[in-house]
């Protein structure tokens, strides 16, 4: 098919592909330029590579270990709203991270509700800040991550052998063990090894929740070399470190994330047999209500702190709002100007060269490549007119990971079933795309614009590198507004941060999906 496919597809992918390829080369570059390798690493060094993996690693254990309860009473139970709670899990992976850092400060802070109910019972209060703080947050974030990649493993089981346990009267612990059990360990490595990866490239939660030398993360440390004493050589030596250790642990996530696919059932509704009532059912309601409640209690904290904020708030957040807007909409045109060809040029290869190079998001941090694009644009140019821009075209590349494993299959789909029929009519090139490819990926093509632009819009990042007062983002100016300690502003500001973002990724997958054939 590789070969006969081409014609549909043409060239743009290679030169989409060159162009991911070659700005992480760039950044690699100006990294290489300033890395004093030979210097060794030091002390602080050491300590922010064991917080780091440390922090990475309490996250992802925790996060799976709570996922495998709330996982398998999702998929034991039908209730009420039980779709639509599902469909909230997916709620804190668009959320931007500043604003859910708020809102477990609201809950879990020194001043939070969780603190106050334990001053009236006198008992002593609770400190977010340092590693348990930032591995709160990681799990607040990854939790759903690691419930949704579970509960999909419970749904590739077929019903039929839940059937068939049934009628062998197999009790619920056989048939945890029989069943249960072995698609755990399949699942469980691959979820855990991702959630590792994305807690190891973490950067605002460190930020605000972190710090100090016993709390500082190799994406803090990058920051703090580079913003506060400006050691670039520092910087570079870290974004080395953070590379390696990062597209390490991506290589190993890629290769141990499992395939759903233990076998071919008839497609029949999944009914539980072994789900008893009783105190079965009683403890599947309680985990689904400390799940639900631990995500969504603070996602109510920010509209509840914010909407008083909404008066208190400076001008100048405004203007962020507007800075923030046309990062995410330049984020999603340079994302969709490279995904849309990557993906096409994917799906007529048969060997995984070619996505592997759309998945370098995983591995590349942030920070990273804006220090390497920083040391070859400094001595050129003044960086900070460019930050805006910059943050933007970083943005998409963090995104293309996500973008590609939402547009490849569908594009793979197309290019397979009209192959014949496209050369037949002479389709090629930008004809095939405009009649062919893009009116049955426009759902696909929604989703992931509005994936990029909420994702792009709460970013807290690279924009912390390069910008001054006049080109801040909303994020960074909400971060400002925090360390001002004028909390009802940074609660306002959460609030409307909190509001793009949906709207965002509210307006492009609806706009996807209005009359779309997918």
């Amino acid at each position: 098919m590789a070969q006969r496919a081409q014609p549909i597809v043409g060239k743009t992918g290679m030169v989409a592909g060159g162009f991911v390829v070659a700005a992480v080369l760039l950044a690699f570059l100006g990294i290489g330029l300033r890395a004093e390798v030979g210097r060794g690493i030091g002390p602080a060094e050491w300590a922010a590579i064991r917080f780091t993996v440390l922090q990475a690693a309490l996250s992802a254990i925790l996060s799976v270990a709570c996922a495998i309860p709330l996982a398998r009473a999702l998929a034991r139970r039908r209730f009420f709203g039980r779709g639509f709670l599902i469909t909230l899990l997916g709620a804190p992976f668009i959320l931007p991270v500043i604003v859910a850092v708020l809102g477990l400060l609201t809950v879990f802070g020194r001043s939070g509700w969780v603190n106050a109910l334990l001053q009236v019972a006198g008992l002593p209060t609770l400190s977010i800040y340092g590693l348990h703080g930032v591995v709160l947050a990681h799990v607040f974030f990854n939790l759903p991550l690691a419930t949704r990649l579970l509960l999909q493993g419970w749904q590739s089981i077929p019903a039929e052998r839940f059937r068939l346990a049934a009628q062998l009267n197999l009790p619920p612990k056989m048939v945890r063990r029989t069943l249960e059990t072995p698609l755990l360990l399949q699942v469980v490595p691959g979820a855990a090894a991702l959630v590792f990866v994305i807690c190891l490239t973490s950067f605002a939660v460190a930020l605000t929740l972190g710090g100090g030398p016993r709390a500082t993360t190799i994406e803090l440390a990058i920051y703090q070399a580079f913003r506060f004493d400006f050691d670039l050589a520092r910087a570079a030596l870290l974004s080395f470190i953070q590379l390696v250790l990062a597209g390490g642990a991506a290589l190993v996530a890629l290769w141990i994330i499992p395939n759903f696919s233990l076998s071919a059932g008839l497609d029949r509704e999944m009914r539980r047999w072994d789900a008893q009532p009783g105190l079965q059912s009683m403890m599947d309601a309680g985990v689904i209500f400390l799940g639900s409640a631990f995500l969504l209690v603070p996602l109510g904290a920010i509209v509840l702190a914010g909407v008083p904020g909404l008066a208190l708030m400076p001008l100048s957040v405004w203007k962020t709002a507007g800075n923030s807007l046309g990062v995410a909409v330049l984020s999603v045109a340079v994302l969709l100007s490279i995904a849309l060809p990557m993906a096409g040029w994917i799906s007529t290869r048969r060997a995984g060269g070619a996505e592997a190079i759309g998945l370098i998001g995983l591995s590349a941090s942030p920070l990273m490549i804006g220090t390497g694009w920083f040391i070859l644009i400094n001595p050129v140019t003044d960086p900070v007119p460019l930050a805006l821009l910059v943050t933007a075209l970083i943005n998409a590349l963090m995104a293309l990971p996500f973008a590609l494993r939402i547009l490849v299959p569908p594009t793979r789909e197309v290019l397979t079933t009209y192959d014949r029929l496209s050369r037949s009519l002479g389709l090629q090139g930008w004809s095939a795309w405009r009649w062919l490819v893009l009116p049955r990926l426009r759902a696909q093509i929604g989703f992931t614009a509005g994936l990029t632009g909420a994702l792009s819009v709460g970013d807290l990042g690279v924009i912390a590198l390069f910008a001054d007062p006049d080109r801040a983002t909303l994020p960074l100016q909400m971060y400002r507004l925090m360390g001002a300690y004028r909390t009802e502003a940074a609660a306002g500001a959460a609030l409307l941060l909190l509001a793009m973002a949906l709207a965002l990724f509210w307006i492009c997958d609806k706009g996807g999906r209005w009359r779309a054939e997918a």
